[in-house]
């Protein structure tokens, strides 16, 4: 999507943390989660990101997808993954914003989490994320 207000089916998961244990998490997220999901290979996953406050009492889950469907891929595989209940070992969730044009099936799977919705409208995006 590099022309200006071009459609995007691009999905962006944020999900806010407050982290139980600092250096529990930081080797957890790093060593155990990050790895798990990317070995998994979902195809049209962009990417799955780790972020942690300056005083580590706060982390941010970011990932991205190509479409609606491809986030659904990645709820599937972590419902039935053993990182869905390390996960509240590490982290309390505390919101849930998805970026993009949300399928009904989505938006019912998050909104179980509290999730906050908001689709595309304009802007432009320079990435070009190729074919997996």
């Amino acid at each position: 999507m590099t022309e200006l207000n071009a459609q995007s089916d691009r999905m962006v998961l944020i999900i806010s943390c407050k982290v139980k244990d600092a250096d529990s998490f930081k080797t957890w997220s790093r060593d155990r989660a990050s790895k798990y999901v990317y070995d998994l290979k979902e195809e049209k996953s962009i990417s799955y990101e780790w972020h942690i406050s300056a005083d580590q009492t706060e982390a941010t889950l970011i990932e991205a997808f190509v479409d609606s469907d491809s986030m659904m891929v990645r709820l599937g595989n972590h419902m039935t993954s053993p990182l869905a209940t390390e996960v509240h070992e590490q982290v309390e969730i505390v919101g849930v914003l998805c970026l993009g044009n949300a399928k009904q099936d989505a938006i019912e799977a998050l909104s179980a989490w509290g999730a906050t919705f908001h689709s595309h409208h304009s802007g432009y995006n320079r990435e070009i994320v190729s074919p997996r």
